[in-house]
């Protein structure tokens, strides 16, 4: 065993190696170079810049799924059945095991060493030092690799829970690497205490000399607005039941006895969460962010226009992490029906119970609008569908226009020759006849961040960044957080009703109670934040997975894609039950580590239930 450990760990530092490159412009899309030792690497600022840009290789795209970024289509948003994945698949039907889990830590393992060898040797580089800033350059290069090393601790928590940390300093094959889990509160902490130093060595942003203009070479940099909009995130899980006082996991302990779960949950933890998303909303403000919004004279349409033209007009406005290279034309073509210009993918699916989860345009769920009608089919048509459209499409709130495509709606980018309209009905452009799996199973795709002007044949993408964390996520962060911990502070309604202000809903008001307030909070970053990575971890966070409203697992239903000839036909526009996944079970909170990974380290515990 401890052969192959010493086996294992030289690989390891071989790899660390030779994936060191990158360029300081383009730090998230670096290339593979020629393999050089440390000592080369770190006497040359070209390279050592290079090293730097890789660190950055690991942080996630969230537009790169459904496979890189599994986590909406492992959920209750989103199926991709028709286009097959083994482990997407596994997780589906209940076959996840140590042998077929997602290994997204082999990667991140590697970025934390990586990151301890630029630690260790930056300050050697004379050639940088030797530049007017050069001390200066290293100590923030030197912040920004701490970051990276403990927001890729961080990816991990949330994955699999209590996981082991690496010694800070770089190790060699004969060191001992049985290492224990380390308990989930001492994890949170260190990484915590980490992005802390980084913090002090950052600016707020990277702005042009003597100017109040970002420079655009530098997006995507560490800044502390990032961390401080990180720790934000971290705070609010750290403070929820999956995380606090989690009685399920009383069982969950090292080989040592020592338990990984704090089994008291610690109510504090939720005005610290409130503190420190209200703490980066403020450093936003500060840096002129706020949340991205379109005038024009028809407030729906302002509020339509603001939720669509965020993605490729807004960014620099509400983005608060922004990755500079995305997977964008991959999204796009995996959601766009087959009406889009070219041969689109059209296999993206949301659920009919996302469908049903938006709000109609006077802000009542569809079980409380008397208007809302599944049975008959509008004469007359808009900007966002045709005439001769199920009346469940109509009058729903803005945002359903802007992210989400269904039968009779306008196509999202640029349209084949002849059509003006998606038809998902069984014999229509984007139906399951005319392809043999670029078909939607529930009889809608994502219109989410899908260009206007996006195109497949010819190819039309127009490039822009991806908001990793934007300030709509930080306002419904403090207004979670704040009416856990202050139930009835003014900050909970004003940040929330920001958020639904924006998509044209009107204001809550101050006669709710703190659980219909949480529920309305819950509700908008299902749709709010919808598609972006993150309801995949709320509902485990919340601890809700198996609840009504939440379920992660059992029937989901759609549209009846076999029915219908033509567009108003009641035989495709009926709910019928298109997938069948495995029932919830509380094993599923968190993922397991690989079995070779603990044939490994013999000190890793499994995760219970695996």
């Amino acid at each position: 065993m401890i052969k192959r450990i010493r086996q294992y760990t030289i690989v390891i530092v071989l790899v660390t190696i030779t994936l060191v490159t990158g360029c300081k412009k383009n730090f998230f899309d670096t290339q593979p170079d020629n393999q050089l030792d440390i000592a080369s690497i770190f006497s040359n600022r070209e390279q050592t810049e290079q090293y730097w840009g890789g660190l950055f290789t690991a942080v996630p795209d969230i537009w790169d799924q459904p496979y890189a970024q599994l986590w909406g289509a492992i959920s209750d948003e989103l199926d991709i059945s028709n286009n097959t994945d083994a482990t997407i698949n596994a997780i589906n039907s209940g076959a996840l095991t140590t042998s077929t889990t997602p290994q997204h830590y082999l990667n991140y393992y590697v970025k934390i060493r990586q990151c301890a060898i630029f630690l260790e040797n930056i300050d050697r580089n004379q050639e940088i030092l030797a530049l007017d800033n050069g001390a200066e350059l290293i100590k923030r290069y030197k912040a920004e690799a701490r970051f990276l090393r403990a927001y890729y601790y961080w990816m991990m928590v949330k994955l699999y829970g209590p996981v082991v940390f690496q010694p800070e300093t770089v190790g060699n094959p004969n060191d001992n690497y049985m290492i224990p889990r380390t308990p989930m509160d001492e994890g949170i902490a260190r990484i915590l205490s980490e992005m802390d130093k980084a913090y002090a060595d950052l600016p707020e942003d990277y702005y042009q000399s003597n100017s109040a203009e970002v420079d655009p070479t530098q997006r995507g940099r560490i800044n502390k607005m990032i961390i401080a909009a990180v720790k934000s995130q971290i705070l609010l899980y750290h403070a929820s039941p999956l995380y606090n006082g989690n009685t399920d996991y009383a069982s969950f302990r090292n080989y040592d006895g020592t338990l990984l779960f704090n089994q008291v949950a610690d109510q504090s933890r939720w005005g610290k969460a409130a503190a420190a998303a209200k703490a980066a909303i403020d450093l936003a403000d500060k840096n002129g962010k706020s949340l991205y919004k379109v005038n024009h004279a028809d407030p729906f349409r302002a509020a339509f226009l603001s939720s669509r033209d965020l993605y490729w007009n807004g960014w620099r406005t509400e983005g608060i992490w922004l990755r500079t290279t995305s997977a964008l034309r991959n999204w796009e073509i995996r959601a766009a029906p087959r009406a889009i210009a070219g041969t689109a993918y059209n296999y993206t699916a949301p659920m009919q119970e996302v469908i049903d989860d938006f709000r109609m345009a006077n802000g009542k769920d569809i079980s409380q609008d008397p208007a809302y009608d599944e049975t008959g089919y509008t004469t007359k048509g808009s900007e966002y569908y045709v005439a001769g459209t199920n009346n469940m499409y109509v009058g729903r709130e803005a945002r359903f226009y802007a992210y989400i495509t269904f039968n009779g709606s306008m196509i999202p980018g640029a349209p084949k020759a002849g059509m003006s309209r998606v038809e998902f009905y069984s014999t229509g452009n984007s139906g399951s006849k005319g392809a043999p799996r670029d078909w939607t199973v529930t009889g809608y795709t994502v219109r989410k961040n899908i260009h206007n002007t996006f195109s497949v044949s010819p190819a039309v993408n127009v490039a822009r960044p991806a908001m990793l964390i934007r300030l709509a996520e930080l306002y419904l962060n403090y207004a979670e957080a704040l009416n856990e911990s202050d139930p009835g502070h003014p900050d909970v309604l004003k940040y929330l009703n920001a958020i639904r202000n924006r998509a044209g809903l009107s204001s809550l008001d101050a006669t709710l109670s703190q659980h219909e307030i949480r529920e309305s909070i819950r509700m908008e970053r299902r749709i709010e934040l919808s598609f972006e990575g993150h309801r995949y971890f709320d509902v485990r966070r919340w601890k809700v997975a198996g609840d009504p409203g939440y379920y992660q697992g059992g029937n989901y239903t759609g549209m009846d894609m076999s029915k219908g000839t033509t567009l108003s036909d009641p035989e495709f526009h009926t709910r019928t039950v298109v997938l069948k996944r495995t029932p919830w079970d509380k094993k599923y909170y968190f993922m397991p580590f690989g079995q070779a990974e603990m044939d490994r380290n013999t000190q890793l515990v499994p995760l219970p239930g695996y």
